[in-house]
């Protein structure tokens, strides 16, 4: 069985999910109008287009641009200087974590790339049971939680080693 260098997992799963988040944005735009929302599974699941200003749940979109924009942009940069730190100090046969940090790189830099791009994230995920609504979220925070659980999940194990 190959063995996976770092260079290589971090490569591969930060651009896979780059790449996926990316497509399937451009597909909603070309497919969804702003605001619209194609039912995927009633009552459960849509396909909604929505444009984040703000964070994670919306969180600074009723802040000034001024304020927010540059805000969102520079510790959006940070959060990637700060994974390539990691990843650069995280052991090569710990592989579970940087697998970890390079899904959350993946998510940070798809969302970064919408930021610079429009000036907001492109949200499309829409779960829902009946009046209850997840807030709308896209592949790259797909990435980026699973990527913070999967760590999570090996911080805890490492400690109980």
């Amino acid at each position: 069985m190959p063995t996976w260098s770092k260079s290589k997992i971090i490569g591969i799963t930060a651009a896979a999910v780059f790449v996926l988040d990316r497509i399937t944005k451009a597909l909603v735009e070309g497919y969804i109008a702003p605001e619209g929302s194609v039912t995927v599974i009633k009552g459960f699941f849509d396909l909604t287009y929505a444009r984040n200003t703000g964070a994670a749940f919306s969180i600074l979109s009723d802040a000034h641009e001024s304020f927010r924009v540059p805000f969102l942009l520079i510790s959006t940069a940070a959060a990637i200087a700060l994974l390539f730190y990691f990843i650069k100090k995280t052991a090569p046969e710990h592989k579970a974590m940087i697998f970890s940090l390079a899904l959350i790189l993946g998510g940070a830099a798809g969302n970064l790339a919408d930021r610079l791009m429009y000036g907001y994230v492109i949200d499309f995920i829409d779960w829902y049971i009946g009046s209850f609504h997840w807030p709308a979220f896209n592949v790259a925070d797909s990435g980026i939680t699973v990527g913070v659980i999967l760590l999570g999940i090996e911080t805890i194990i490492r400690k109980k080693v």
